[in-house]
């Protein structure tokens, strides 16, 4: 259930530019996932902020692959 606070705030809408190659990522990943595509940036956009607020913990992130024994650590600027 959305929040109060959620439910009243209009939204606002925004022109987004994309490259060829950045629109055919965002229309294939929406496909893969069964998102619209606003969907899935807004999903992006959630994980972005969640990762922001980790790294600025001092968290690091890491991909782990068990079956090979090795983990690598993403570096976000």
């Amino acid at each position: 259930m959305l929040s109060t606070e959620t439910a009243m705030t209009p939204k606002r809408t925004m022109t987004l530019n994309l490259s060829p190659a950045e629109m055919d990522s965002l229309e294939e990943l929406a496909a893969k996932k069964d998102l619209s595509k606003t969907a899935l940036l807004r999903q992006a956009l959630r994980l972005y902020q969640l990762v922001d607020v980790r790294l600025s913990l001092g968290e690091k992130l890491v991909f782990e692959d068990e079956l090979q024994k090795k983990k690598s650590e993403l570096v976000v600027l």
